[in-house]
């Protein structure tokens, strides 16, 4: 195996000021997010979403941020999935973009809350009909023999709806994070990073900077 200890490159893309930083978080990380798909980065929307258990046990996985606005960040899921039984049990939940090749990442922790019907359902309808019969065709998280049955449930569904539209499955739908505090990561030499961490106060958001 190759020496682990020895694989290291420093960061010196540029620094992070508080004059930099935009009193909301919301508007700094559209900021951020419009360099990062201007940057031509590949997925960035995606996001780690970390849940936990009934038992305590942190879990983590990708999704794809399909809305922000002032109330927060949403994604969409099967609502029998796992993350979904864990947020069912514990709605505290971390997101993380890892933003690698313009040294930055950012974190959000905060609370989730299903998206109105009417949400889940106008983006349900913007999705190409193959993702829309995916949705239907797949019980996410649960064990399944083959893929060939997978794609058995694909086609029963293709050939269920070939008729007319295909509607929102009950079980689909979104989520929202609302956010309680977003960190701002940006690399910096010698490993002295910049971090800057937003937190929601009764008067809004308070701003600090972190020790590397």
């Amino acid at each position: 195996m190759v020496d682990l200890e020895a694989v290291r490159r420093d960061y010196l893309r540029g620094g992070l000021h508080r004059a930099d930083l935009s009193d909301d978080p919301l508007v700094q990380f559209e900021h951020w997010l419009n360099q990062a798909i201007e940057a031509d980065l590949q997925d960035p929307t995606a996001m780690t979403l970390a849940t936990v258990d009934v038992d305590g046990q942190p879990s983590q996985r990708i999704v794809l941020l399909k809305h922000l606005d002032e109330r927060g960040f949403v994604f969409y899921t099967n609502y029998e999935s796992h993350k979904a039984q864990d947020i069912a049990v514990n709605p505290k939940v971390s997101l993380h973009f890892p933003w690698h090749m313009l040294e930055r990442q950012v974190k959000i922790c905060g609370v989730v809350e299903k998206v109105s019907q009417s949400e889940s359902l106008k983006y349900f309808a913007s999705r190409p009909q193959e993702s829309q019969l995916a949705a239907w065709a797949s019980a996410q998280s649960r064990p399944i023999s083959s893929r060939q049955l997978l794609m058995q449930q694909f086609n029963a569904m293709k050939e269920k709806f070939r008729q007319g539209k295909v509607p929102l499955p009950s079980f689909w739908g979104g989520y929202r994070v609302q956010p309680q505090t977003i960190e701002f990561w940006q690399g910096g030499g010698n490993r002295l990073h910049d971090r800057f961490q937003y937190a929601r106060t009764d008067q809004g958001w308070s701003i600090e900077r972190l020790a590397p």
